[in-house]
This record gives structure tokens, sequence and C-alpha cells, in this order.
């Protein structure tokens, strides 16, 4: 069985009252993929790896890699690790016109056109189709109808390039009220969920707008739809889950047993709701900043140690050094951070939108990061100082289970999260 049917099965699955689901890693970082397929080592199951329409396209992105190079990135780790390649599948998020929104319609599509030809070509095999964002001179957001005959357009170009590519055939995520990439950028208290009137209109104009372009085969091959089951988190504050107030919501998949959700944002969920949402027919949970803010929480733990044991000056420290280069930088920051020095600096390092996260591909933060390592390497890291400034993967290391090495503690601060969000979607247990 092709990974992809793992995808596929999900809907039938969950009308047949078995919840589970599967964990999506939104990330380009090497550390994040490697602690994922690790994780899907250990577990013995499928990895879903996505990248967004951002980070990686026909222009490269702002990770600089096309679909093709950033399924050879991912392949080349998981042959390093002995992960078993049929196991992986690759997912194209958020992909539409969002990177060229500022251009007209049409040329923008004709790009988004350009960007799923070499997604699906390249082997991605889950298509999220996101065109609700409105290009030059349109509205912010577009009536259902326009989002849908676009999001149509993308899926015929999408069958076109899988017919000739010899991959499995593509699995289909569909849905009008998609949160934005990253996290909202203000503060949250409560969030409108998707009624389950909007949640059946989306998938019926859809369906319509895939049959207008004899796409009924394709629309057969949607199993998600994005919608908000009140779950999102700001730059400082998480609004959780609250399975009660999703009941109707939840409720709606039993009218479309073709269908199950896909919740975004999930990031920072407990792990009780993180498993309700898995319950509750919420089965594909997408992770991103929050695996790169275990990671940043691990570097600067490190940090602190490499801190105290040289005794070194702020400037020399890798959280000085990345102060420097995100005031000198500020672009990937300053439009999404707000209040007085202070708040903008706490954001800048400690945000749970993680727009640090931005920042580690640069040749600055990626010297800061090798020195730190260099200075670490080889040494004996008390257990004393992993439980003072890495205290969450102090038990382990006392265990013997984790070495007490920099990049072992780092990957594994990764894995710690992941395997909150496998402990959700993997039990398949009864309704």
């Amino acid at each position: 069985m092709s990974a992809t049917r793992t995808l596929a099965d999900l809907p039938a699955r969950y009308a047949r009252g078995e919840r589970g689901g599967i964990t999506s890693i939104c990330s380009a970082h090497p550390l994040v993929i490697e602690a994922a397929l690790l994780e899907g080592i250990a577990t013995g199951t499928d990895v879903l790896i996505e990248a967004t329409c951002n980070q990686v396209n026909q222009e490269g992105g702002y990770t600089g890699m096309t679909p093709a190079d950033f399924r050879q990135f991912v392949e080349d780790i998981a042959g390093r690790l002995g992960f078993d390649t049929s196991r992986l599948i690759l997912g194209g998020d958020h992909l539409g016109p969002n990177p060229w929104k500022h251009l007209p319609a049409d040329e923008a599509m004709q790009r988004a056109d350009v960007m799923m030809d070499a997604f699906v070509r390249a082997g991605f095999t889950k298509i999220h189709l996101d065109t609700s964002m409105g290009c030059a001179g349109e509205p912010v957001a577009l009536p259902d109808a326009v989002t849908a005959e676009r999001a149509a357009r993308l899926a015929k170009v999408s069958e076109k390039a899988a017919a000739e590519a010899g991959y499995d055939l593509p699995v289909y995520i569909i849905g009008t009220e998609v949160p934005i990439p990253g996290g909202a950028m203000e503060a949250l208290d409560h969030l409108e969920l998707t009624t389950p009137a909007a949640a059946i209109e989306t998938v019926e104009v859809h369906r319509r707008a895939f049959a207008a372009l004899g796409l009924q085969d394709a629309f057969a091959r949607a199993i998600g739809v994005v919608v908000q089951p009140g779950v999102e988190f700001g730059n400082e504050n998480v609004v959780v889950y609250d399975s009660a107030k999703a009941t109707q919501l939840s409720g709606v998949l039993r009218q479309m047993p073709q269908f199950v959700f896909e919740a975004h944002s999930t990031d920072y969920q407990p792990q009780e709701a993180l498993s309700a949402l898995v319950h509750d027919g919420f089965a594909i949970l997408k992770v991103g900043p929050g695996l790169t803010f275990a990671l940043r929480e691990a570097l600067f733990g490190l940090d602190q140690i490499a801190a105290f044991l040289d005794r070194l000056p702020e400037e020399e420290t890798l959280r000085g050094k990345m102060e420097k280069l995100l005031l000198a930088e500020p672009k990937n920051w300053e439009k999404y951070y707000h209040g007085d020095a202070d708040e903008l600096r706490l954001q800048r390092h400690f945000s749970y939108s993680d727009r640090i996260r931005y920042y580690w591909p640069h040749p600055e933060a990626s010297a800061a990061v090798d020195a730190l390592l260099k200075r670490l390497e080889g040494r004996a890291i008390p257990e004393t100082l992993i439980s003072q400034n890495l205290g969450t993967l102090y038990p382990a290391v006392a265990a013997g289970k984790v070495s007490a090495a920099p990049h072992a503690l780092m990957v594994e601060a990764v894995r710690n999260v992941i395997r909150g969000y496998n402990r959700a979607t993997l039990s398949l247990q009864p309704a």
C-alpha cells in the first residue's frame, strides 16, 4: 500500500468509527525533518512533510528550493537515517497565487499554474488548493465561487501533471476559510468557528467548480476541508481547542463522509486538545512554528550552558549574535511584532509565531550556531546544567535514553513535540 493511501483512507476510517489521523510536518529545517523521520522509524509509520508556496516554488521561495530540490533535500536526509522513502508523503501547502498576490489575478494565477505543475511533477501527492486570497485590485477575501473556480483550475493543471509524472495520483485539500500561514499577528482571546452550513457550502461549491471542468475523478480524491475549529496562536498567546464549541461543526462530517477536516495552526495545543481534535474529525493536524520553537529553545538552552561554562559576554553568545542580526535585517519580523522596545525584544526571540525561524539559514546565523556547537563539541555537558537549561530533556538524559550531546539534544527537543501529535493521531480507538 502506498503512503498516499494512508491519506486517502482517512475519511473512510473516520466514518467507520476509528479515531486516528496523521501529523503534517510543515517545516524546511533539516533538524526538524530529521526528527520527524526518526519518529517515523521509531513508530513504523508514514511521515507527511509539507512545503508551503512561500517556502518552496518554481522561483525558489524563501528557502531557495524548487519542489524538485525540496524532494531531494528530504530524501537525502531520509537516506542518511535509513528511512524507507516509500513511507514518505510530500505535501504542497497553500498552493495558489499567494506568493504573487501583489500582481493582477491573471498573472498571479499563471504563476500558480506553473508552481502547481512543478509540485506535482516532483511527486508531491497531498495538494492543498488555497486560492482564497485576493490579488491586486481585488478584495482581501474572495467570494467562495471565485475561490472554487480558481482551485478547480489548479486541480486541472495538477491532474495533467500527475498523469504524466508517474507518481501516485494526488489527494486534495479544499477550503475557503483558510487561516493565514504561520499564525495570527495579533493577540487573540476567541475565534469564530466555521459554521456547519459554511463547511457544507465549501464542499458543494468546489464540487460544482470541479464538475464544470470535467474533474469529477479528481474531486473524488478530495479528502479534506480546511475549517476553523477554534484553534490559533498569536505572538503571545494560544487559543486552545474547546470540543464542546465544535460539536455542530464536527457533526457535519456525517453528512459528507468523503471528508475529514484539516486543522491548521495547531501548534502549542496541549495534548488533551490534540487528542480531542482527532476524535472530533480533525484528522490532519498541521504543525510548523511549534517545532522550530522547540528547536530554538534547545539552541538557546545550549547557548546558556556554553555561556556559563566559558564565561561568555553577551555579544559572543548565540542569542546576542541573533539579536544583532534581527536588528540589522528586520524585514521578516517588523511587520508582525508590535509594542515598545522591550516588547519587541521579547517577541524577536520568544514569540509563538517564531519568526526567528526565517533567520536560521542566514550565513551569519548559521555561523553563530556552528560556533556554539564547536564550543561544546567533545565536552561532557554536566547533567545539572541540562536540568537547569533544558529541563524537558533532563529525564531522558538522566535515564540514559538521550546522549548529552548538542545534536542529540536538539533533535530530541523536536521529537518531544512530534510525539505529542503522534499520541493523538496514531491511536485508532473506536468513537
